[in-house]
């Protein structure tokens, strides 16, 4: 077994008795992101309720970057951990990582690149209040580039008001609704679920399926997270440029069929290998100007998951703008 890719939800161990609690762990796994990591750390910062109430600690997946503890101690002064692995453990276990050290009852777990707006813990906080029995809570969220430019919301309004969301499983497992940044998760059920595991790409789509099948999930239309997308160290990158996200988002597929009720199995395996595979397609369209070969990767592999018209449409769309960059070059 790859070590770095568990293959079952690595176990998370209940915080013993006599240990101090506090309300909240904002968790910041970090791993060669130095240029975003102060962003991050002071959007929490400027929304601290305090030590008792919230633990913050940076998870420092040996980076090689930047002198990550230098800085963090710099923008903390005191207020942050700082706790790095002995050796590169890759993201699954560095998440894993920080989990097991978090000691709040909610658990945040802030990549290093991404960043919340003023507000969010205390729209996260009312939906737990108003909601006490669900296992997770989230905000609307939205992307910003590598020079800190926000774009349009990334989905639409799941309510229009706070609340849970009914039926939640079911959106969850055709497609990913929900980023990292925007969601807290009660440190409980990852005690009871486990951990991320089985993919580098796609491992948080399937950490929320699985919280959806077990739990109510709570919701609000704020658009009060930021997920970093588009610089060279971040994993979906990466993943693309390989296809790696390709292979990993059909083993997530596979895995997402353990929570899904047997009825449903089906349908909602052939409505999310549809919906990526279109996400693929048109993809290839989009990056072929400025990597070529990565452009045909996502093209094939979006036939790979599903043959549908559309799909067939975006992927004839490329080979028809190939041919006529070949010929007029």
């Amino acid at each position: 077994m790859n070590n770095r890719i568990p293959e079952t939800p690595p176990v998370i161990h209940p915080i013993p008795d006599g240990v101090a609690r506090s309300l909240w762990s904002v968790m910041i796994p970090v791993y060669n992101c130095f240029e975003y990591i102060r962003v991050a750390v002071e959007s929490v910062l400027k929304q601290d309720p305090g030590e008792q109430a919230m633990q913050i600690e940076v998870i420092d997946d040996c980076s090689t970057d930047g002198d990550v503890e230098a800085l963090v101690k710099e923008i903390g002064a005191g207020r942050v951990g700082y706790y790095r692995q002995p050796v590169n453990r890759g993201s699954l276990r560095n998440f894993e990582t920080a989990i097991q050290r978090s000691r709040g009852e909610r658990v945040h777990l802030l990549h290093g690149d991404d960043l919340v707006k003023p507000g969010f813990y205390e729209e996260i906080d009312k939906l737990f209040c108003a909601n006490p029995g669900i296992g997770a809570a989230f905000t609307k969220c939205t992307h910003v580039d590598e020079n800190g430019v926000e774009a349009a919301p990334w989905h639409i309004s799941l309510l229009q008001e706070p609340g849970i969301i009914p039926g939640f499983l079911e959106q969850a497992a055709v497609a990913p609704i929900l980023q990292p940044p925007s969601i807290v998760v009660k440190r409980e059920v990852y005690e009871k679920l486990g951990s991320f595991y089985g993919v580098h790409y796609g491992e948080d789509w399937e950490m929320w399926i699985r919280i959806a099948a077990n739990y109510s999930v709570a919701y609000s239309p704020r658009c009060l997270a930021l997920y970093r997308s588009g610089h060279a160290a971040n994993i979906t990158s990466r993943s693309i440029a390989t296809g790696q996200n390709i292979l990993d988002i059909k083993k997530v597929i596979r895995l997402a069929q353990n929570s899904i009720p047997l009825p449903l199995r089906r349908k909602l395996k052939a409505r999310a290998s549809k919906n990526f595979s279109i996400h693929y397609a048109m993809a290839s369209n989009r990056i072929y100007h400025t990597d070529k070969k990565g452009a045909f990767i996502q093209a094939h592999g979006a036939l790979g998951l599903s043959s549908n018209l559309k799909s067939i449409y975006y992927v004839v769309r490329l080979y028809l703008l190939h041919l006529r960059k070949t010929i007029f070059k």
